[in-house]
């Protein structure tokens, strides 16, 4: 299979609910794509529509370059990880991970070779005799992903695998998951509310809002020029901070964002962009982390607040904000000693300020 292709499909149910309107995209051979956005936005339908669980409304969805709307599942050489991971309780590890191909009547021996080489790979040789009920959720995840595995699929379809795990152990999970992308060489379509899955995992990432694709690029696209509002603070922990105000251009070259005392100059392409603009309300994006107490250059990179709490995160710190009645987060140095009540003035990178139209919420920049 060389791909996956999407052309205007829509997925409407009988109640009316359009889940997914108007999507092209194609997804590359032995691309790891992930779709990311919030819950009901579409992402898991659009999956179980390459799966073949959920009809096609509208549109055209193509597997190298063959239409597959009405093909049945069993035909669409896809393999599927659940988030519940859908173990048989009564049935050994190896039976699991087995059960596909003994469906598909493969040999035995042929049957035994693949279910010893998918648990070789996954470190849980150990436990073929085991049955679920005696794993960890990271090896019940692991056996999900080991019976996707011995059916050599075209396809690999993962929906949010990882969510039941801990914290610690949804780490060490996309490192496996990604070097098992890395070893097979197959298609990934991966389902994830999760950003760092996001960015950790994906060759490409699709943002999807409300059934609707909200942008489409490499991980560091999304992050670094987001195409609207909502995809800027999808992505970032704390969130991006947005303060509301106008364009200011002045001496016919010095192009400023300007909410009452506060004046941030723009540079480079932004300023440039933003040249014709004087008196455009925006909504300025501020990411949490590129604010600096140490650097100084000059009043027109100031932000000025008083602190509302201090959140010790480990390696850093998040400052809570007030800044004219609104509370920003911004992440500073852990080694910083902040009272709350105190006022504080933070030294913005402009080089990195995101712009963005006030009313439509559309990036003015990217």
């Amino acid at each position: 299979m060389a791909g996956i292709r999407f052309e205007s499909v829509g997925k409407k149910y009988s109640n009316g609910f359009h889940a997914v309107k108007d999507l092209n995209l194609d997804i590359r051979d032995k691309e790891f794509l992930v779709l990311l956005g919030p819950s009901g936005c579409g992402k898991s339908t659009t999956l179980n529509m390459i799966a073949g669980l959920e009809e096609v409304s509208d549109g055209r969805l193509l597997f190298d370059d063959q239409m597959v709307n009405y093909m049945p599942p069993h035909r669409r050489d896809v393999a599927m990880v659940f988030q519940s991971y859908a173990l048989y309780p009564h049935k050994t590890v190896f039976d699991n991970i087995a059960f596909g191909l003994q469906m598909r009547k493969v040999p035995r021996e042929e049957t035994a070779r693949r279910v010893q080489d998918a648990a070789d790979k996954l470190e849980i040789s150990h436990l073929l005799d085991r049955r679920p009920s005696q794993l960890s959720g990271g090896q019940r995840q692991r056996v999900a992903l080991g019976r996707a595995m011995v059916r050599n699929p075209a396809v690999f379809l993962m929906d949010e695998p990882l969510s039941n795990l801990d914290a610690a152990l949804r780490i060490s999970m996309r490192a496996e998951i990604k070097d098992l992308h890395h070893a097979m060489q197959t298609t990934f379509v991966y389902v994830t509310h999760d950003q760092a899955e996001a960015l950790t995992l994906a060759d490409r990432i699709v943002v999807m809002k409300d059934g609707v694709v909200q942008q489409i690029g490499t991980p560091d696209d999304i992050y670094e020029r987001p195409q609207n509002t909502f995809v800027a603070s999808f992505l970032g922990n704390p969130p991006i901070n947005y303060i509301d105000g106008a364009v200011e251009v002045s001496d016919g070259e010095t192009v400023s964002f300007v909410r009452g005392d506060l004046k941030l100059k723009f540079a480079g392409e932004t300023a440039r962009k933003l040249a014709s603009s004087n008196g455009r309300e925006i909504r300025l994006g501020i990411r949490a982390e590129d604010v600096d107490e140490t650097r100084s250059s000059g009043e027109d990179s100031l932000i000025r607040g008083k602190v509302n709490s201090v959140l010790p995160v480990g390696s850093d710190q998040f400052l809570g904000f007030d800044f004219c009645g609104e509370e920003l987060f911004f992440r500073v140095g852990k080694d910083l000693d902040h009272a709350l009540g105190e006022n504080v003035a933070l030294s913005v990178d402009l080089s990195r300020l995101h712009v963005f139209d006030k009313a439509s919420g559309a990036s003015l920049i990217w």
